[in-house]
């Protein structure tokens, strides 16, 4: 035990060593690195596939959380794409949200600044290892995986990756791509020495095996670890709230409701809830519960023929409350639009929720009182996600009321500091 003690808190040196070096890299090289990485990812895709494929072998097709785990050719260059969107958008760093000359002369000004060193533990998502590497590195933060004995080899495979281009990142020039939404694309040989590494390898990004000792020493690494987010179900946000001595932003479980008014139109909820539903059982945007006005009983076997035969339908009381991440949805008749929302601040999980109406008195009293960071008017909750959101990608959805709620992108990866400017004032 004393060696992996040893072991992890040289990682965490590492780390709070990287962050101080991503402080001298310019935006420009920043997102070069970036898009050396999804260049690299559709180049070696047959090796990241390989590793994956180990790990599906560790679970039954039928899971659920077997879509979770899967890599696809499609989906690497999907994840490519989304690295050169993040490199395409603008800096989150050094933005001014607030300035003021005091009466003394004395300049003041709130600037964002990276948290510097941040640990994701999450579960069995492999495409987490490049959503968070290019969210913390473009915002300047080193970060530190930690993932599940599930997905170990694909994020081996994928840091591995990550660490080749960091590492030849001053010695390899990128090949000419098309650039991402009109943003220009920086040659490595043209940026400026004072922007690359003063000395030794460039780091970002380091994996701590996947153990419960290497959770538990990055949960108490404090003065090592500025910030550490849970990216998975429940029982994980749970454990790492109640176990954690470093700051902590909850994020992932999501428990979704759609509630389909007495005033909704049919065709739209079929649509709505067939993909809030379908779209991906196992991600924490899929709807869990429908809640349907008692005027439109009836129509209840038209709004769920999409499901059928693939959706097990559930009725029973002890099962509200529950985020089935699996090919199941709860149902409850409801009486009324406060009854409605009586059940979702019972039963929901501050996610997302969904209403489904033409009356827009009803829609915004829904949008009002839902205490929960994505509320939906007559769309799926599907959409709660960064990307979709137009913020590249996302390093996962914050539940919690303090520091940043809902998908959390670049901007949710700055803190900020004051910077003071004086001409020799003293305070009396």
């Amino acid at each position: 035990m004393v060696n992996v003690q040893c072991s992890m808190r040289e990682t965490f040196q590492r780390a709070k060593e990287a962050a101080k070096a991503l402080l001298l890299l310019s935006d420009e090289a920043r997102n070069n690195i970036i898009c050396r990485v999804a260049d690299r990812a559709e180049a070696h895709m047959d090796e990241l596939l390989a590793a994956n494929a180990i790990d599906l072998q560790k679970l039954e097709k039928s899971n659920p959380l077997y879509d979770r785990l899967l890599l696809t050719p499609e989906r690497i260059r999907s994840i490519a794409a989304d690295l050169r969107n993040v490199a395409s958008l603008p800096s989150p760093l050094g933005m001014i949200s607030k300035e003021r000359t005091l009466p003394n002369g004395l300049f003041l000004r709130r600037v964002s600044v990276p948290f510097g060193v941040i640990g994701i533990i999450f579960e069995a998502r492999p495409n987490v290892c490049f959503d968070v590497f290019s969210l913390c590195f473009k915002s300047g933060n080193a970060c530190i995986l930690k993932g599940s004995h599930s997905a170990d080899e694909s994020n081996r495979a994928i840091v591995r990756l990550i660490k080749e281009v960091l590492k030849d990142n001053a010695q390899t020039s990128r090949p000419p791509l098309t650039p991402p939404l009109g943003g220009e694309l920086i040659p490595a040989e043209s940026m400026p020495h004072e922007v690359l590494p003063l000395k030794g390898e460039l780091e970002g990004v380091f994996l701590l095996p996947p153990t419960q000792e290497a959770t538990a020493e990055l949960l108490t690494a404090v003065g090592l670890v500025d910030l550490v987010i849970p990216r998975g179900g429940r029982r994980l946000i749970d454990f790492v709230r109640d176990n954690a001595r470093v700051p902590v932003i909850e994020t992932g479980a999501g428990v979704v409701h759609a509630y389909f008014d007495k005033d909704a139109d049919l065709e739209k909820g079929r649509r709505i809830i067939a993909n809030a539903k379908m779209r991906r059982v196992s991600v924490c945007n899929a709807l869990d519960c429908l809640l349907v006005h008692r005027d439109r009983v009836q129509d209840i076997p038209v709004l769920l023929e999409p499901l059928q035969g693939k959706v097990d339908i559930i009725t029973d009381e002890a099962s509200m409350g529950t985020e089935w991440m699996d090919y199941k949805l709860s149902l409850k008749v409801v009486d009324s639009l406060d009854d409605a929302l009586s059940h979702i601040a019972r039963y929901g999980s501050g996610h997302s929720e969904c209403i489904i109406t033409e009356s827009e008195p009803t829609a915004r009293r829904f949008q009002k009182m839902v205490d929960a960071a994505c509320v939906y008017w007559n769309a799926p909750t599907s959409f709660t996600d960064g990307a979709q959101f137009g913020m590249g990608a996302e390093i996962g959805i914050s539940t919690q009321k303090l520091g940043p709620r809902g998908p959390m992108a670049l901007e949710e990866m700055t803190t900020y500091k004051w910077l003071i400017d004086g001409n020799g004032q003293v305070r009396e």
